[in-house]
């Protein structure tokens, strides 16, 4: 018996020899196929950011967000499947209003990706859903402080103070290791995540891309909102300069 993908592919219900779900691992691979995603957690709040690859000349600018408010406090970050990430945003939603609803105050972070999580796994159970083509960076300023969680497409929830999904996530990683996140501030972390996407995009120069960017913290109230566009004109003015000096 082989364990290559052969006929043990076909369902996301069904293990390979070796207890391998082919169908989870091929989402993996969509995910790979998009553009980069990340996020930084630093001491007053967490940044959000995603190289968002404009595929037509047609495309109306700040069209097809990949960044989504989920509750005032929250935000999300996909790489992957658009449809598939408006779709996680959109039960983000509901699990944020479900948790006001029930226990009178706001969603926490983790609450809220916990049972996103939850949701996305079970739809690697069954043979009459595929996994979502997407992995999530959610993050908000709740009252635990800061947070930021990594969800993918198997249904893994797991808490990080810099993450990255997408096709560069390696070396976006390696840039995020670099960065003492504790010590910094939004402001300064929104112009290193500039500086990050710029470089991981630098790897695939033959596609026009957007950064889209949004933070939350003490510089807006700890409320999700997208990065003001003077400071995102600073920010990518900043990237560039430093992408020439790095070559």
């Amino acid at each position: 018996m082989t364990s290559i993908g052969t006929g043990y592919d076909l369902s996301a219900s069904t293990y390979s020899p070796d207890g391998r779900i082919f169908q989870v691992e091929y989402a993996n691979k969509a995910v790979e196929n998009s553009g980069t995603a990340i996020g930084l957690r630093v001491k007053d709040g967490v940044v959000l950011a995603v190289e968002k690859l404009v595929h037509s000349k047609l495309l109306v600018p700040g069209a097809n967000r990949r960044i989504q408010t989920i509750d005032r406090h929250i935000g999300l970050a996909t790489a992957g499947l658009l449809a598939d990430g408006r779709s996680i945003s959109n039960r983000a939603r509901d699990e944020g209003a479900s948790i006001r609803s029930t226990f009178h105050e706001q969603a926490t972070v983790k609450a809220i990706s916990q049972r996103l999580g939850m949701f996305a796994q079970a739809y690697t159970l069954y043979s009459s859903v595929r996994p979502f083509g997407i992995s999530t960076i959610i993050g908000g300023v709740d009252k635990n402080g800061p947070s930021l969680y990594i969800i993918e497409p198997s249904g893994v929830c797991l808490g990080y103070h810099g993450a990255a999904v997408g096709k560069g996530r390696q070396l976006a990683k390696t840039e995020l290791e670099k960065l003492k996140l504790s010590e910094l501030s939004t402001r300064e972390a929104v112009m290193e995540a500039a500086r990050i996407i710029y470089l991981v995009h630098d790897d695939n120069k033959e596609k026009e891309f957007e950064l889209e960017m949004s933070w939350i913290g003490s510089e807006t109230n700890n409320l999700h909102v997208p990065v003001p566009s003077d400071l995102l004109k600073e920010a990518e003015t900043k990237a560039k300069d430093a992408l020439e000096n790095f070559e």
